[in-house]
């Protein structure tokens, strides 16, 4: 009773904060269902999409509904690292440290891919670690702590492709798509008239650690286990189990980091649709948000115009064919 009782409040919390996000985004249901998964799991989201979707408007709308600190970073080309992490400054005969934006709970990096590549290396340390070391001193982050980055397509002018090693701290790789005619309709009523309504704080900073608290208890059976330990074996090119859309695509596939993402998201969804426990369906539903980032496609790839998200849809496919017929694997 007391386990069903639990998951009846975190399920509760979620559509909680989900209510409130609407009152500011429209439509984008897959996006905010990502970024609430996210949150509960303990993983930083990166938001991709041409300007004017509403990606910082959802960042915001979020921290409001959780009441926390929020932090916003306007990632250019002249910010430098300590912009970011804050930096020692000489005052009264003594060094002290200046805190930067970083220390807050919520933090957005807003268009992160328009900061050079060693701006961008200066969050690696505080999304992995949760904390940032400056003059040789280690200083703790704020918890919980959750890095939102927004960013523009690479090809658009004065952008810088991410690094690989920072791309993997990103739990989710979130497409922003444009909304339709009835979506639009809405969006430019409601942000254009009397007033607007306000997302209001309905959890807290401890219902947060919470949430990720009963998530890394939902137990998960071993063929699911392995179920997603799958995706990320079969998405090297050199190994016995990747299929050939991954040997005639991929040049390099996920990190350990991947599974993990599809573990943790996993759990969420168990817990939102009333289970303690992990189905496959609940690792197969975050399969592309969780690898899309993670896998660097060879030339053949560009040539074919097959991007990230076809690649894992047939990645999907191979692994659930031989997940029905044993033979196969």
């Amino acid at each position: 009773m007391e386990a069903r009782e639990e998951v009846q409040w975190f399920t509760q919390t979620y559509h909680a904060l989900q209510s409130e996000i609407r009152k500011a985004i429209v439509g984008q249901e897959e996006v905010v269902e990502a970024v609430l998964i996210g949150l509960a799991s303990n993983g930083h989201v990166l938001l991709e999409g041409m300007p004017g979707l509403g990606k910082t408007r959802l960042v915001h709308a979020l921290a409001k509904a959780l009441n926390l600190q929020f932090s916003r970073i306007q990632f250019t080309p002249d910010l430098m690292p300590a912009d970011i992490t804050g930096t020692n400054v000489y005052q009264s005969g003594q060094f002290e440290f200046r805190r930067g934006p970083l220390f807050a709970n919520v933090i957005l990096a807003d268009e992160i891919n328009r900061a050079t590549p060693k701006t961008q290396s200066a969050m690696l340390e505080a999304m992995q670690e949760h904390a940032i070391t400056v003059g040789g001193t280690t200083y703790p982050l704020l918890e919980p702590f959750l890095v939102m980055a927004t960013q523009n397509p690479i090809e658009q002018e004065g952008t810088y492709p991410l690094p690989e090693a920072q791309l993997d701290r990103f739990m989710f790789k979130v497409l922003v798509g444009s909304p339709n005619r009835s979506e639009l309709s809405k969006i430019v009523l409601m942000t254009t008239g009397e007033k607007e309504a306000e997302p209001q704080a309905v959890a807290d900073g401890h219902a947060v650690l919470k949430m990720r608290s009963m998530v890394r208890q939902v137990p998960m059976a071993q063929p699911v286990l392995d179920y997603a330990l799958s995706f990320v074996l079969a998405s090297h090119p050199d190994s016995p189990e990747a299929p050939d859309v991954v040997r005639r695509y991929v040049r390099f596939g996920s990190s350990p980091r991947g599974a993990q993402a599809l573990v943790s998201s996993g759990r969420v969804r168990a817990l939102l649709a009333g289970r303690f426990n992990v189905a496959r369906d609940d690792i197969r539903a975050s399969a592309k948000t969780v690898l899309r980032h993670r896998l660097l496609l060879n030339f053949e790839a560009a040539a074919d115009r097959v991007d990230a998200d076809q690649v894992i849809e047939g990645l999907v496919q191979a692994i659930d064919t031989a997940d029905r017929d044993p033979v196969r694997i």
